[in-house]
Protein backbone atom coordinates (compact mmCIF):
# COMPACT_ATOMS: atom_id res chain seq x y z
CA UNK A 1 0.00 0.00 0.00
CA UNK A 2 1.21 3.49 -0.63
CA UNK A 3 2.17 6.23 2.05
CA UNK A 4 -0.43 8.00 3.05
CA UNK A 5 -1.31 11.53 5.03
CA UNK A 6 -3.66 13.75 6.19
CA UNK A 7 -5.04 16.10 8.78
CA UNK A 8 -6.55 14.08 11.90
CA UNK A 9 -7.45 17.21 13.77
CA UNK A 10 -11.10 19.50 13.27
CA UNK A 11 -10.02 22.17 11.07
CA UNK A 12 -10.45 24.89 13.21
CA UNK A 13 -8.11 27.11 15.46
CA UNK A 14 -6.77 25.42 18.36
CA UNK A 15 -4.32 24.82 20.11
CA UNK A 16 -2.59 21.87 18.20
CA UNK A 17 -3.23 20.48 15.15
CA UNK A 18 -1.82 16.90 13.57
CA UNK A 19 -0.84 15.67 10.49
CA UNK A 20 -0.55 11.88 10.73
CA UNK A 21 1.70 10.08 7.93
CA UNK A 22 1.22 6.27 7.50
CA UNK A 23 3.06 3.66 5.09
CA UNK A 24 6.26 2.21 4.35
CA UNK A 25 7.92 5.66 3.24
CA UNK A 26 6.69 7.70 6.39
CA UNK A 27 9.37 8.25 8.14
CA UNK A 28 11.36 9.17 4.61
CA UNK A 29 9.19 11.26 3.78
CA UNK A 30 8.80 13.09 7.72
CA UNK A 31 12.35 13.13 7.16
CA UNK A 32 11.51 15.89 4.03
CA UNK A 33 9.59 18.07 5.73
CA UNK A 34 10.82 18.03 9.24
CA UNK A 35 14.52 19.82 10.97
CA UNK A 36 14.84 18.79 14.58
CA UNK A 37 16.88 21.60 16.26
CA UNK A 38 21.02 21.59 16.59
CA UNK A 39 21.29 18.55 18.96
CA UNK A 40 18.07 16.58 18.25
CA UNK A 41 18.28 13.02 16.33
CA UNK A 42 17.17 12.75 12.41
CA UNK A 43 13.95 10.69 12.38
CA UNK A 44 15.07 7.72 10.57
CA UNK A 45 17.52 7.32 13.83
CA UNK A 46 14.46 7.48 16.00
CA UNK A 47 13.45 4.46 17.53
CA UNK A 48 10.02 3.43 17.73
CA UNK A 49 7.24 5.86 20.29
CA UNK A 50 10.16 8.65 20.04
CA UNK A 51 9.82 12.10 19.60
CA UNK A 52 12.37 15.26 18.23
CA UNK A 53 11.05 18.66 18.73
CA UNK A 54 12.13 20.72 15.08
CA UNK A 55 10.51 22.88 12.87
CA UNK A 56 8.37 21.38 9.73
CA UNK A 57 9.26 23.17 6.46
CA UNK A 58 8.90 23.10 2.71
CA UNK A 59 10.24 24.83 -0.54
CA UNK A 60 9.06 28.09 1.11
CA UNK A 61 10.77 27.98 4.28
CA UNK A 62 9.66 26.83 7.94
CA UNK A 63 6.34 26.83 8.81
CA UNK A 64 5.87 25.88 12.56
CA UNK A 65 7.97 24.41 15.18
CA UNK A 66 6.76 20.94 16.11
CA UNK A 67 7.17 17.60 17.72
CA UNK A 68 7.33 14.97 15.38
CA UNK A 69 6.27 11.36 16.57
CA UNK A 70 7.81 7.64 15.22
CA UNK A 71 5.64 4.74 15.16
CA UNK A 72 7.25 1.86 13.92
CA UNK A 73 5.44 -1.27 12.14
CA UNK A 74 3.98 -3.45 13.27
CA UNK A 75 3.72 -1.29 16.80
CA UNK A 76 1.35 1.56 15.72
CA UNK A 77 -2.17 2.35 15.19
CA UNK A 78 -2.39 1.32 11.51
CA UNK A 79 0.21 -1.27 11.89
CA UNK A 80 2.62 0.52 9.50
CA UNK A 81 5.34 3.02 10.07
CA UNK A 82 3.82 6.08 11.08
CA UNK A 83 5.07 9.77 11.73
CA UNK A 84 2.62 12.37 13.45
CA UNK A 85 3.40 16.05 13.75
CA UNK A 86 1.72 17.92 16.46
CA UNK A 87 2.13 22.10 15.63
CA UNK A 88 -0.20 24.61 16.16
CA UNK A 89 -3.57 24.24 15.41
CA UNK A 90 -4.22 26.83 12.60
CA UNK A 91 -5.94 25.59 9.74
CA UNK A 92 -4.08 27.49 7.17
CA UNK A 93 -0.46 26.00 8.54
CA UNK A 94 -2.23 22.52 8.89
CA UNK A 95 -2.85 22.18 5.40
CA UNK A 96 0.44 23.65 4.53
CA UNK A 97 2.12 20.87 6.00
CA UNK A 98 0.19 18.55 4.66
CA UNK A 99 0.93 19.72 1.23
CA UNK A 100 4.33 19.50 2.46
CA UNK A 101 4.21 15.97 3.08
CA UNK A 102 2.23 15.21 -0.22
CA UNK A 103 5.08 16.58 -1.91
CA UNK A 104 7.64 14.71 -0.42
CA UNK A 105 5.46 11.47 -1.67
CA UNK A 106 2.56 10.72 0.11
CA UNK A 107 -0.64 10.27 -1.28
CA UNK A 108 -3.86 12.24 0.17
CA UNK A 109 -5.44 9.57 2.58
CA UNK A 110 -9.12 8.41 2.36
CA UNK A 111 -11.79 8.66 4.75
CA UNK A 112 -11.07 6.43 7.40
CA UNK A 113 -8.28 5.21 5.85
CA UNK A 114 -6.07 4.61 8.64
CA UNK A 115 -8.11 2.55 10.51
CA UNK A 116 -8.90 0.74 7.66
CA UNK A 117 -5.31 -0.25 7.33
CA UNK A 118 -5.75 -1.31 10.95
CA UNK A 119 -7.79 -3.25 10.38
CA UNK A 120 -6.67 -4.71 7.12
CA UNK A 121 -3.47 -5.28 8.86
CA UNK A 122 -5.05 -6.86 11.99
CA UNK A 123 -4.79 -4.40 14.88
CA UNK A 124 -8.54 -4.25 14.61
CA UNK A 125 -11.22 -6.22 13.82
CA UNK A 126 -14.27 -5.05 12.08
CA UNK A 127 -16.12 -4.02 14.77
CA UNK A 128 -13.60 -2.47 16.72
CA UNK A 129 -12.93 -0.40 13.79
CA UNK A 130 -16.81 0.89 13.59
CA UNK A 131 -16.33 1.88 17.43
CA UNK A 132 -13.53 4.15 16.84
CA UNK A 133 -15.94 6.20 14.42
CA UNK A 134 -18.44 6.03 17.56
CA UNK A 135 -15.89 6.72 20.35
CA UNK A 136 -15.15 10.06 17.97
CA UNK A 137 -19.19 11.19 18.28
CA UNK A 138 -20.23 9.90 21.02
CA UNK A 139 -22.77 12.39 22.54
CA UNK A 140 -23.01 11.46 26.47
CA UNK A 141 -21.04 9.78 28.76
CA UNK A 142 -22.96 6.49 28.16
CA UNK A 143 -22.49 6.80 24.32
CA UNK A 144 -18.72 6.94 24.74
CA UNK A 145 -18.79 4.08 27.55
CA UNK A 146 -20.65 1.63 24.83
CA UNK A 147 -18.32 2.77 21.73
CA UNK A 148 -15.20 1.73 24.24
CA UNK A 149 -16.53 -1.44 24.72
CA UNK A 150 -16.74 -2.40 21.44
CA UNK A 151 -13.31 -1.28 21.02
CA UNK A 152 -12.25 -3.11 23.46
CA UNK A 153 -13.61 -6.15 21.92
CA UNK A 154 -16.88 -6.95 23.65
CA UNK A 155 -18.90 -7.68 21.02
CA UNK A 156 -16.49 -9.49 18.90
CA UNK A 157 -15.60 -11.86 21.69
CA UNK A 158 -18.93 -12.76 22.29
CA UNK A 159 -19.73 -13.49 18.59
CA UNK A 160 -16.25 -15.14 18.61
CA UNK A 161 -17.36 -17.46 21.56
CA UNK A 162 -20.71 -18.41 19.23
CA UNK A 163 -18.45 -18.85 15.81
CA UNK A 164 -15.80 -21.33 17.81
CA UNK A 165 -19.28 -23.24 19.07
CA UNK A 166 -20.96 -23.62 15.81
CA UNK A 167 -17.21 -24.27 13.86
CA UNK A 168 -16.54 -27.16 16.60
CA UNK A 169 -20.21 -28.70 16.31
CA UNK A 170 -19.59 -28.11 12.03
CA UNK A 171 -15.89 -29.93 11.81
CA UNK A 172 -17.52 -32.75 14.26
CA UNK A 173 -20.75 -33.16 11.85
CA UNK A 174 -18.16 -33.25 8.82
CA UNK A 175 -16.08 -35.85 9.91
CA UNK A 176 -18.71 -37.76 11.25
CA UNK A 177 -20.36 -37.85 7.82
CA UNK A 178 -17.61 -37.58 5.38
CA UNK A 179 -15.14 -39.89 7.26
CA UNK A 180 -17.53 -43.11 8.28
CA UNK A 181 -14.59 -45.53 8.40
CA UNK A 182 -12.59 -43.49 11.51
CA UNK A 183 -15.46 -44.29 13.92
CA UNK A 184 -16.03 -40.50 14.63
CA UNK A 185 -18.64 -40.42 17.29
CA UNK A 186 -21.74 -39.52 16.68
CA UNK A 187 -23.38 -36.80 18.15
CA UNK A 188 -27.10 -36.94 19.94
CA UNK A 189 -29.40 -34.91 18.99
CA UNK A 190 -29.60 -33.49 22.31
CA UNK A 191 -25.91 -32.44 22.17
CA UNK A 192 -26.31 -30.45 19.15
CA UNK A 193 -29.75 -28.71 19.99
CA UNK A 194 -27.60 -27.60 23.41
CA UNK A 195 -25.36 -25.55 20.95
CA UNK A 196 -27.85 -24.29 18.81
CA UNK A 197 -30.01 -22.96 21.72
CA UNK A 198 -27.33 -21.05 23.64
CA UNK A 199 -26.28 -19.57 19.85
CA UNK A 200 -29.77 -18.91 19.23
CA UNK A 201 -30.00 -17.28 22.55
CA UNK A 202 -27.21 -15.09 22.93
CA UNK A 203 -27.95 -13.56 19.64
CA UNK A 204 -31.86 -12.80 20.90
CA UNK A 205 -30.35 -11.20 23.46
CA UNK A 206 -28.54 -8.87 21.07
CA UNK A 207 -30.60 -8.06 18.71
CA UNK A 208 -33.23 -7.40 21.85
CA UNK A 209 -30.69 -4.74 23.11
CA UNK A 210 -30.12 -3.05 19.81
CA UNK A 211 -32.76 -0.19 20.12
CA UNK A 212 -32.02 0.78 23.31
CA UNK A 213 -28.45 0.67 22.27
CA UNK A 214 -29.29 2.86 19.33
CA UNK A 215 -30.83 5.46 21.19
CA UNK A 216 -27.61 5.79 24.11
CA UNK A 217 -25.73 6.11 20.98
CA UNK A 218 -27.60 7.84 19.10
CA UNK A 219 -30.25 10.07 21.11
CA UNK A 220 -33.88 9.81 20.46
CA UNK A 221 -36.61 12.39 18.95
CA UNK A 222 -39.52 13.13 21.55
CA UNK A 223 -42.59 14.35 20.74
CA UNK A 224 -44.70 16.62 23.07
CA UNK A 225 -48.18 16.11 22.35
CA UNK A 226 -51.28 16.87 23.48
CA UNK A 227 -54.08 19.41 23.12
CA UNK A 228 -53.47 23.82 23.83
CA UNK A 229 -52.47 24.89 27.44
CA UNK A 230 -52.29 21.09 28.88
CA UNK A 231 -48.78 22.49 29.82
CA UNK A 232 -46.57 21.50 27.25
CA UNK A 233 -44.41 24.09 27.15
CA UNK A 234 -44.33 24.55 30.68
CA UNK A 235 -42.87 20.37 30.45
CA UNK A 236 -40.48 21.51 27.57
CA UNK A 237 -38.73 24.42 30.52
CA UNK A 238 -39.04 22.38 32.88
CA UNK A 239 -36.88 19.60 31.27
CA UNK A 240 -34.02 21.49 29.08
CA UNK A 241 -33.63 23.44 32.17
CA UNK A 242 -34.83 26.75 31.01
CA UNK A 243 -37.05 28.57 29.23
CA UNK A 244 -37.08 27.79 25.71
CA UNK A 245 -41.00 27.72 24.84
CA UNK A 246 -43.43 31.08 25.66
CA UNK A 247 -45.77 30.32 28.43
CA UNK A 248 -49.25 32.31 28.82
CA UNK A 249 -52.16 31.26 29.80
CA UNK A 250 -53.95 31.74 26.48
CA UNK A 251 -54.47 28.48 24.52
CA UNK A 252 -52.99 27.69 21.00
CA UNK A 253 -49.30 29.95 21.99
CA UNK A 254 -46.77 27.43 20.17
CA UNK A 255 -47.63 27.75 16.49
CA UNK A 256 -44.87 25.79 15.25
CA UNK A 257 -42.35 23.32 16.07
CA UNK A 258 -39.95 24.80 19.22
CA UNK A 259 -36.19 22.42 19.14
CA UNK A 260 -34.39 21.25 22.36
CA UNK A 261 -31.04 19.49 22.68
CA UNK A 262 -31.45 17.99 26.31
CA UNK A 263 -29.78 15.45 28.26
CA UNK A 264 -32.47 13.12 30.22
CA UNK A 265 -30.39 11.08 32.43
CA UNK A 266 -27.36 10.06 30.21
CA UNK A 267 -29.73 9.74 27.19
CA UNK A 268 -29.58 12.64 24.62
CA UNK A 269 -32.89 13.79 23.41
CA UNK A 270 -34.08 15.99 20.70
CA UNK A 271 -37.24 17.58 22.35
CA UNK A 272 -39.94 18.82 20.30
CA UNK A 273 -42.57 21.07 21.53
CA UNK A 274 -45.50 20.88 19.34
CA UNK A 275 -48.64 23.33 18.94
CA UNK A 276 -51.73 22.17 20.93
CA UNK A 277 -53.49 19.28 19.26
CA UNK A 278 -57.09 20.31 18.37
CA UNK A 279 -59.83 20.77 16.23
CA UNK A 280 -59.38 24.35 14.93
CA UNK A 281 -60.69 27.01 11.81
CA UNK A 282 -57.78 29.56 12.45
CA UNK A 283 -55.48 29.29 9.58
CA UNK A 284 -52.22 29.65 11.16
CA UNK A 285 -52.72 26.95 14.05
CA UNK A 286 -54.02 24.87 11.40
CA UNK A 287 -50.63 24.79 9.80
CA UNK A 288 -48.93 24.50 13.84
CA UNK A 289 -51.46 21.53 13.99
CA UNK A 290 -50.19 19.78 10.58
CA UNK A 291 -47.06 19.88 11.61
CA UNK A 292 -47.64 18.11 15.27
CA UNK A 293 -49.07 15.16 13.67
CA UNK A 294 -46.31 15.16 11.12
CA UNK A 295 -44.03 15.44 14.28
CA UNK A 296 -45.82 12.55 15.88
CA UNK A 297 -45.34 10.54 12.31
CA UNK A 298 -41.85 10.23 12.67
CA UNK A 299 -40.62 10.75 16.20
CA UNK A 300 -38.89 7.69 18.18
CA UNK A 301 -40.84 8.26 21.27
CA UNK A 302 -44.14 10.72 22.87
CA UNK A 303 -44.30 12.47 25.55
CA UNK A 304 -48.23 12.97 25.64
CA UNK A 305 -49.74 15.81 28.26
CA UNK A 306 -52.97 16.25 29.44
CA UNK A 307 -54.92 18.64 31.97
CA UNK A 308 -55.94 16.79 35.32
CA UNK A 309 -57.73 19.76 36.54
CA UNK A 310 -60.02 19.62 33.18
CA UNK A 311 -62.35 16.70 32.56
CA UNK A 312 -61.60 14.76 28.69
CA UNK A 313 -62.67 15.72 25.86
CA UNK A 314 -62.82 14.66 22.38
CA UNK A 315 -59.34 16.35 21.60
CA UNK A 316 -57.59 14.16 24.46
CA UNK A 317 -59.65 10.97 23.25
CA UNK A 318 -58.67 11.54 19.84
CA UNK A 319 -54.92 11.69 20.71
CA UNK A 320 -55.31 8.67 22.96
CA UNK A 321 -56.69 6.89 20.29
CA UNK A 322 -53.97 7.69 17.82
CA UNK A 323 -50.93 7.16 20.36
CA UNK A 324 -52.13 3.61 20.64
CA UNK A 325 -49.15 0.98 20.14
CA UNK A 326 -46.97 3.72 20.26
CA UNK A 327 -44.01 4.57 22.47
CA UNK A 328 -45.37 6.83 24.99
CA UNK A 329 -45.28 8.10 28.63
CA UNK A 330 -48.83 9.75 29.77
CA UNK A 331 -47.96 12.92 31.71
CA UNK A 332 -51.29 13.88 33.48
CA UNK A 333 -50.22 17.26 34.44
CA UNK A 334 -51.23 20.14 37.04
CA UNK A 335 -51.38 18.40 40.06
CA UNK A 336 -51.58 20.99 42.40
CA UNK A 337 -54.77 21.71 41.19
CA UNK A 338 -58.24 19.91 41.95
CA UNK A 339 -58.33 17.09 39.77
CA UNK A 340 -61.02 16.62 37.39
CA UNK A 341 -59.91 14.78 34.40
CA UNK A 342 -60.62 10.76 34.70
CA UNK A 343 -57.31 9.73 35.61
CA UNK A 344 -58.18 5.90 35.72
CA UNK A 345 -59.08 6.02 32.21
CA UNK A 346 -55.83 7.80 31.03
CA UNK A 347 -53.66 5.16 32.73
CA UNK A 348 -55.60 2.19 31.62
CA UNK A 349 -54.56 3.02 28.01
CA UNK A 350 -50.84 3.98 28.57
CA UNK A 351 -47.73 1.32 30.09
CA UNK A 352 -46.18 4.25 31.47
CA UNK A 353 -47.79 7.23 33.00
CA UNK A 354 -47.18 9.67 36.07
CA UNK A 355 -48.75 12.75 37.90
CA UNK A 356 -46.08 15.61 38.16
CA UNK A 357 -46.39 19.24 38.21
CA UNK A 358 -44.72 21.12 35.28
CA UNK A 359 -44.86 24.36 36.88
CA UNK A 360 -43.63 23.59 40.41
CA UNK A 361 -41.44 20.50 39.14
CA UNK A 362 -43.45 18.36 41.18
CA UNK A 363 -42.87 14.54 39.99
CA UNK A 364 -39.47 15.48 37.69
CA UNK A 365 -38.21 12.11 39.05
CA UNK A 366 -40.73 10.22 38.39
CA UNK A 367 -41.38 11.16 34.80
CA UNK A 368 -37.44 10.99 33.70
CA UNK A 369 -37.52 7.48 35.69
CA UNK A 370 -40.57 6.66 33.51
CA UNK A 371 -39.21 7.94 29.81
CA UNK A 372 -36.07 5.30 30.40
CA UNK A 373 -37.95 2.78 30.86
CA UNK A 374 -39.99 3.31 27.94
CA UNK A 375 -36.85 3.74 25.94
CA UNK A 376 -35.80 0.78 27.47
CA UNK A 377 -32.51 2.54 28.16
CA UNK A 378 -32.96 2.50 32.54
CA UNK A 379 -31.57 -1.32 32.69
CA UNK A 380 -29.02 -1.41 30.08
CA UNK A 381 -25.17 -1.56 31.03
CA UNK A 382 -23.59 0.46 28.19
CA UNK A 383 -20.03 -1.82 28.66
CA UNK A 384 -21.78 -4.60 27.96
CA UNK A 385 -21.48 -6.04 24.55
CA UNK A 386 -24.09 -4.06 22.42
CA UNK A 387 -24.42 -3.81 18.69
CA UNK A 388 -23.59 -0.76 17.15
CA UNK A 389 -25.28 -0.25 13.41
CA UNK A 390 -27.83 -1.84 11.09
CA UNK A 391 -25.16 -3.92 9.30
CA UNK A 392 -24.00 -5.69 12.51
CA UNK A 393 -28.01 -5.77 13.25
CA UNK A 394 -28.30 -7.29 10.08
CA UNK A 395 -25.56 -9.94 10.29
CA UNK A 396 -27.36 -10.93 13.72
CA UNK A 397 -30.14 -11.64 12.37
CA UNK A 398 -29.64 -13.63 9.73
CA UNK A 399 -27.24 -15.47 11.95
CA UNK A 400 -30.04 -16.26 14.37
CA UNK A 401 -32.17 -16.93 11.25
CA UNK A 402 -30.08 -19.74 9.83
CA UNK A 403 -29.30 -21.32 13.77
CA UNK A 404 -33.23 -21.19 14.31
CA UNK A 405 -33.68 -23.33 10.85
CA UNK A 406 -30.92 -25.76 11.95
CA UNK A 407 -32.98 -26.40 15.30
CA UNK A 408 -36.35 -26.75 13.24
CA UNK A 409 -34.31 -29.28 11.03
CA UNK A 410 -33.09 -31.34 14.26
CA UNK A 411 -36.74 -30.75 15.36
CA UNK A 412 -38.23 -32.14 12.48
CA UNK A 413 -35.92 -34.88 11.82
CA UNK A 414 -34.10 -34.28 8.95
CA UNK A 415 -31.16 -35.06 7.99
CA UNK A 416 -27.77 -33.83 10.01
CA UNK A 417 -26.02 -32.94 6.04
CA UNK A 418 -29.62 -30.15 6.80
CA UNK A 419 -28.22 -29.02 10.16
CA UNK A 420 -25.01 -28.61 8.89
CA UNK A 421 -26.15 -26.13 6.19
CA UNK A 422 -28.23 -24.26 8.26
CA UNK A 423 -24.42 -23.85 10.90
CA UNK A 424 -22.67 -22.74 7.43
CA UNK A 425 -25.14 -20.17 6.46
CA UNK A 426 -25.32 -19.00 10.62
CA UNK A 427 -21.19 -18.69 10.30
CA UNK A 428 -21.34 -17.06 7.01
CA UNK A 429 -23.42 -14.21 8.88
CA UNK A 430 -21.27 -13.87 11.67
CA UNK A 431 -17.92 -13.88 10.40
CA UNK A 432 -19.32 -11.07 8.20
CA UNK A 433 -20.21 -9.55 11.25
CA UNK A 434 -16.42 -9.86 12.58
CA UNK A 435 -15.23 -8.54 9.42
CA UNK A 436 -13.41 -12.37 9.43
CA UNK A 437 -15.35 -12.75 6.30
CA UNK A 438 -16.45 -9.62 4.75
CA UNK A 439 -16.42 -8.87 1.19
CA UNK A 440 -14.29 -5.62 -0.11
CA UNK A 441 -17.82 -3.71 -0.71
CA UNK A 442 -18.92 -4.38 3.10
CA UNK A 443 -15.21 -2.97 4.11
CA UNK A 444 -15.76 0.29 1.77
CA UNK A 445 -19.11 0.72 3.19
CA UNK A 446 -17.84 0.46 6.70
CA UNK A 447 -15.36 3.15 6.25
CA UNK A 448 -16.93 5.30 3.97
CA UNK A 449 -18.75 7.04 6.84
CA UNK A 450 -15.60 8.01 8.59
CA UNK A 451 -14.44 11.31 8.61
CA UNK A 452 -10.56 11.80 6.80
CA UNK A 453 -8.05 11.80 9.14
CA UNK A 454 -8.75 9.03 11.40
Amino acid sequence: MSTVAAISTPLSASGLGVIRISGEDAVSIGEKCFRPFKGGKALSTLKGYSCAYGRVFDDDGDIDEAVATVFLAPKSYTGENTVEFSCHGSPALLKRVLRAALSAGASPAGPGEFTKRAFLNGKLTLTQAEAVMDIISAGSQGAGRAALALRDGALYKKIRKITEDLTSLQSHLAAWSDYPEEDVPELSDEAIGSVLKEADCVLKRLIATYDAGRIIREGAVIVIAGKPNVGKSTLMNLISGRDRSIVTSVAGTTRDVVEESVLVGDIPIRLLDTAGIRETDDIVERIGVDMAQSALDRCDAVIAVFDSSAPLDEDDRRLIDKLKNRPTVAVINKSDLEQKADVDFIKSNFEYCVTISAAKGDGEDEFREALGKLLKTADLDPSEPIMANERQLDCARRGEKAIAEGLDALCAGMTLDAVGICIETALDALYELTGEKASDAVIEQVFSRFCVGK
